[in-house]
């Protein structure tokens, strides 16, 4: 019995958590709370290449200690808990204390490297280390394989 290869290629082995991702990532519909995404400019470099990215969340109303972020099985997760305000009687209530979860799928070699709370705005980098390419050569053996 054949299975279904990911991207309908064989050449493509151990791409199976991409498929994975991609489900993941089509499940996430949720769109609060709003936030951008830039490209931090870089030094130049060799190839040109960005210093990093930022991520910024729009969280009015949250103080630092109802904010966490987290680094979960290479998932960026920003999570807020407002505390109810207790013994207070709205006559209207139009900002809602709602909690949030929100996440963000990091490639290989993405870190986290600080996080900043001002003005209602939590701002994220987020770095992408150097890889250097590299060849190993593998011996052939005679006979099978142990």
């Amino acid at each position: 019995m054949n299975r279904q290869m990911a991207f309908g290629s064989p050449y493509l082995l151990g791409f199976e958590h991409l498929e994975r991702l991609l489900e993941r990532t089509a499940k996430a519909g949720d769109s609060y709370p709003p936030y951008n995404i830039e490209e931090l400019p870089g030094d130049g470099g060799a190839l040109g290449e960005s210093a990093g990215i930022r991520i910024t969340l729009a969280v009015a109303g949250f103080s630092q200690e109802e904010l966490s972020v987290t680094e979960e099985d290479r998932q960026l997760v920003v999570r807020g808990r407002q505390a109810e305000a207790n013994g207070k009687t709205f006559l209207h209530r139009g900002i809602a204390a709602r909690q949030f979860l929100r996440s963000f799928v990091l490639a290989d070699g993405i870190e986290v490297t600080a996080a900043a709370l001002e003005n209602g705005l939590l701002k994220i980098d987020l770095a992408r280390r150097q890889v250097q390419p590299s060849v190993r050569v593998v011996e052939i053996k005679t006979g099978g394989l142990s």
